[in-house]
């Protein structure tokens, strides 16, 4: 049987439970807003996603409001993705490694200084 997302938030420890449903929101998100044709979803292209919701949904607090969910860089994305992964929330392609989400976009550059009202 499949662990519940707060199951996996608290066994983990790394990430709150809400960074956990955010990723997974990101990538139907994603999915609906960003690619062009159903499929695979690559590392780069769900940060991409995730930043357009995180903007969406909070505007210029979206920093802050990942970092105090233990989100800091998009790395923390792509660990939380494969712990989807573990816990088959997500599925992966051979060819995706976790070295996929390193340093896509700097969260101070684009939940800051590139943000525009």
């Amino acid at each position: 049987m499949k662990k519940e997302l707060e199951q996996i938030a608290g066994e983990d420890g790394r990430y709150s439970r809400h960074a956990i449903k955010f990723v997974y929101e990101g990538l139907s998100y994603t999915v609906k807003n960003v690619v062009d044709q159903p499929g695979h979803v690559s590392g780069d292209t769900l940060c991409e996603g995730m930043r357009r919701l995180a903007i969406q949904k909070w505007g210029r607090l979206a920093m802050l409001v990942l970092s105090t969910w233990g989100v800091k860089t998009t790395r923390d994305f792509g660990e939380i993705v494969y712990l989807m992964i573990e816990h088959q929330w997500m599925s992966a392609q051979p060819s995706d490694t976790i070295d996929d989400f390193d340093d896509v976009y700097d969260f101070r550059s684009v939940f800051k200084d590139q943000f525009k009202f």
